[in-house]
């Protein structure tokens, strides 16, 4: 049995100094994973960097984000480089750090095909804003866009408001640290794992079939974790605060960095028995099939 390990990364995985130490200050022992500007920006603690690597080792681990491929290739993670990486909230899948423009296609194939429109979102988003309490408006590879926003500025009813409006035309809006993402409904997480996982399955290596495992914190990550045979999400984060569940999901006991300890030591324990010696692992040196 072949184990796809598809996993958020920020708040999840990675975090910043700030949400690492959460509820615990003064967290020590952490490793940074990202810089930007030549400036630390993520972290893992040094326990974590290890858990990772023996789950990259034990299982095929695919990070699973709604960065765009530039903000993820700015990671550095332990036990990379990982053959597979899911970016874009699904928008892109990369085999050897390479987009597959056939994926990418059929994103936006089913993007075009449901609900308003990107220019028509981002019209109307602009008009509900100001420069008072949102430091930068983005659209991210023509998917979808985010706003990073001073959280404590933002207009009581702007999220509920905005929320409504965007649901009425097929797109979905989450609210992660200081960023509000508005995403097309189409374009998630869950499709992008599935379809990789269909790829594998083709390989003779996958005759016994492919069991997917995931992790999250956020909104967007729901749909992922309901689809994986096996989800685990961390105490704290947007879904803790909706209060989010699904059969069969974990929960951590702890927050922060230590959540994301927590959760890799709960994957490593789900891949050991499946752990397969003595050959290459799938997916790491195999050819990659066409799809």
């Amino acid at each position: 049995m072949t184990i796809l390990v598809a996993s958020d990364l920020d708040r999840t995985m990675i975090f910043s100094e700030a949400a690492a130490a959460m509820p615990t200050p003064g967290v020590h022992d952490l490793v940074c994973v990202e810089h930007f500007r030549d400036q630390p920006l993520s972290y893992m603690t040094r326990a974590a960097t290890g858990l990772l690597r023996e789950v990259t080792d034990a299982a095929l681990f695919v990070p699973t984000t709604t960065r765009t491929v530039e903000q993820y290739r700015r990671i550095t993670l332990p036990g990379g480089p990982h053959r597979y990486a899911i970016t874009s909230n699904g928008g892109n899948i990369l085999v050897d750090s390479r987009p597959d423009e056939h994926w990418r296609a059929v994103v936006e194939l089913r993007i075009s095909d449901s609900g308003a429109p990107l220019d028509h979102v981002t019209g109307e988003l602009s008009r509900r804003i100001d420069a008072s309490w949102v430091h930068n408006f983005r659209v991210a590879e023509e998917l979808f866009c985010y706003l990073v926003v001073d959280l404590a500025a933002v207009p009581v009813a702007f999220v509920d408001e905005w929320t409504q409006w965007a649901n009425d035309r097929n797109w979905a809006v989450s609210v992660q640290g200081r960023k509000i993402y508005t995403v097309p409904v189409a374009l998630c997480k869950s499709a992008a794992v599935a379809h990789l996982r269909s790829r594998l399955e083709t390989r003779p290596e996958c005759r016994d079939g492919v069991t997917v495992v995931a992790a999250g914190d956020g909104a967007l990550d729901a749909e992922l974790l309901q689809y994986a045979d096996n989800a685990i999400r961390p105490r704290h984060g947007e879904l803790e605060r909706i209060g989010f569940h699904t059969p069969g999901l974990q929960i951590t006991a702890a927050k922060g960095a230590a959540a994301g300890e927590e959760i890799l030591r709960w994957m490593l324990a789900l891949t050991a028995a499946h752990r397969v010696r003595g050959r290459p692992f799938v997916g790491q040196t195999a050819t990659e099939p066409e799809p």
